[in-house]
């Protein structure tokens, strides 16, 4: 069945620097993102997939479940080489259930404390997931190469941002301006992925990887 995109759609997440993200892009073709705390109250998901597409569908497919109306989730996370892919799909998890971004940076600055600068490569990866209330489901990624810094740098963005350089920068995501980071990150290209698949056109060409 032939899919046009919703004019609204929740987006199935709690975190702030997500939704902040996503209204940018997609609000400037037109797409208003309602925060999943305006329509159900403290909703939560457990990941339980062990890939990013599996927990996407996880998160949008619960969500729908309960309002009815078209979800849009996001499972992202990041791949280091010389820790095999880790941390993946438990990036927000990586130092604990409960733990802080900057616990997270810390066991990841830990591990990677003997890694050579020439070795330090990663990627950060994003796979959408638009499910409708009828059961219809389309998935979009979009992956971001980099390489972990030494030590944070920079105050914006969330997550694993202050350790990962953009090497056409040469800055960090959180030293970089919030539209200079949409412009360039997985989460831009899994979103432009999804919009083309539906045949509307992106807000603009982003400047970092190819979504795949």
């Amino acid at each position: 069945m032939a899919r046009d995109l919703p004019a609204s759609i929740v987006l199935a997440s709690n975190s702030a620097g997500k939704l902040t993200e996503v209204r940018a892009i997609l609000g400037a073709i037109g797409i208003e993102v309602v925060p999943v705390g305006q329509v159900v109250s403290e909703w939560s998901v457990e990941e339980t997939g062990d890939t990013f597409e599996t927990n996407a569908l996880l998160k949008a497919r619960d969500l729908v479940a309960r309002v009815g109306v078209p979800v849009l989730a996001d499972d992202s996370g990041l791949e280091v080489a010389a820790l095999g892919g880790r941390p993946g799909v438990r990036s927000a998890r990586y130092a604990g259930a409960a733990a802080t971004d900057g616990e997270n940076v810390g066991l990841l600055l830990h591990e990677m404390a003997a890694v050579p600068e020439g070795s330090r490569a990663a990627a950060f990866r994003c796979v959408m997931a638009l499910v409708w209330p009828d059961g219809g489901v389309v998935t979009a990624a979009g992956t971001c190469p980099g390489v972990i810094s030494a030590e944070p740098r920079g105050a914006g963005g969330f997550g694993y941002d202050p350790v990962f350089l953009d090497p056409e920068t040469n800055q960090t995501f959180a030293e970089l301006s919030a539209g200079a980071k949409n412009a360039r990150s997985h989460r831009r290209r899994a979103l432009d992925a999804l919009v083309a698949e539906l045949g509307g056109s992106p807000a603009s060409d982003a400047g970092c990887g190819r979504a795949t």
